[in-house]
């Protein structure tokens, strides 16, 4: 009967589909696999906080994430001397796009947000915005391989100084009292809403703005390094360890790194643009009339 032939199944049929569920469990047990025995090593947050190269345990270790920020801040002032000590009335090449540089910060950030008050703080936002660049692009340098923003410590130091400029800013224009009255009690609001408004102004000035700018910074440095890392192990595995057709993943995943070092490199800049927009933005803030 046809149900009859339904319920039956022959023995060598299990037996099969057990061989491949277990050959199917092994192949993602090797993929996964971490550990001294070899196979894949997926990244984890122990990359940014990397063992100690000098003065381990105490206020002034030195690890290679500060190896990279010296690199990093060392290059940055050489390429900015060198640009300064070569300059000529007609600009070479390495003068010109440090120009365009400064050019950018200042006519796109400073003198867009600020205004007439722009000059004041063009060198602290200059100095922001070429500093982020220079330590999150050392993220896709080859022998640094990771951003010296991707640890809190650095985007908090910065974040905390637009927050002293911005809170002092603001108290050295209209005085402490002033101040506390622009910046909590927005003009033409119904005074029964400053009920509602004024906690969220107290946590938007005093906790939110700095912040949200050192995590923002932060967040997408950890990922941008952590996606890379991702996928330059796995062609590491697949080119060198994994067997048959998992060697042919090698390719896409070796595409894909090379795509996201582009974007990371994209980001890099992105990210170096909107914090120092944002501490533009913040300045103007505490400085204005009404806001």
């Amino acid at each position: 009967m046809p149900c009859a032939r339904t319920r039956s199944r022959p023995r060598h049929a299990d037996h099969d589909d057990r061989e491949l569920l277990l050959s199917t469990i092994a192949t993602i047990t090797q993929f996964a696999a971490s550990g001294e025995d070899g196979g894949f090593h997926p990244p984890s947050i122990s990359e940014f906080f990397p063992t100690a190269i000098f003065f381990e345990d105490t206020i002034f270790e030195f690890n290679r994430i500060m190896l990279v920020r010296v690199v990093a801040a060392v290059v940055l002032i050489w390429l900015f001397v060198l640009a300064a000590r070569r300059a000529k009335l007609v600009p070479g090449r390495g003068q010109n796009i440090a120009e365009m540089a400064l050019d950018f910060v200042r006519v796109q950030i400073a003198d867009e947000i600020l205004g007439h008050n722009a000059r004041k703080y063009l060198p602290m936002l200059t100095t922001i915005f070429f500093a982020i660049l220079a330590f999150n692009i050392t993220g896709v340098i080859p022998f640094l391989n990771i951003a010296g923003t991707s640890l809190f410590g650095l985007p908090v130091l910065l974040a905390l100084w637009v927050y002293v400029v911005y809170l002092g800013s603001g108290m050295k224009k209209f005085g402490l009292v002033g101040f506390l009255k622009v910046s909590l009690f927005p003009a033409g609001v119904p005074w029964f809403l400053y009920v509602l408004i004024t906690p969220i102004e107290i946590l938007q000035v005093f906790v939110f703005r700095p912040v949200t700018l050192a995590l923002r910074l932060t967040a997408n440095m950890i990922a941008g390094h952590l996606l890379l890392v991702l996928c330059f192990s796995a062609t590491n595995f697949f080119f060198v360890e994994a067997t048959g057709a998992l060697k042919a993943m090698g390719v896409v995943s070796l595409a894909a790194g090379f795509g996201f070092t582009l974007f990371e490199m994209l980001v890099a800049g992105l990210q170096a643009y909107v914090f120092t927009l944002l501490a533009a933005v913040y300045i103007s803030m505490s400085i204005e009339e009404e806001h």
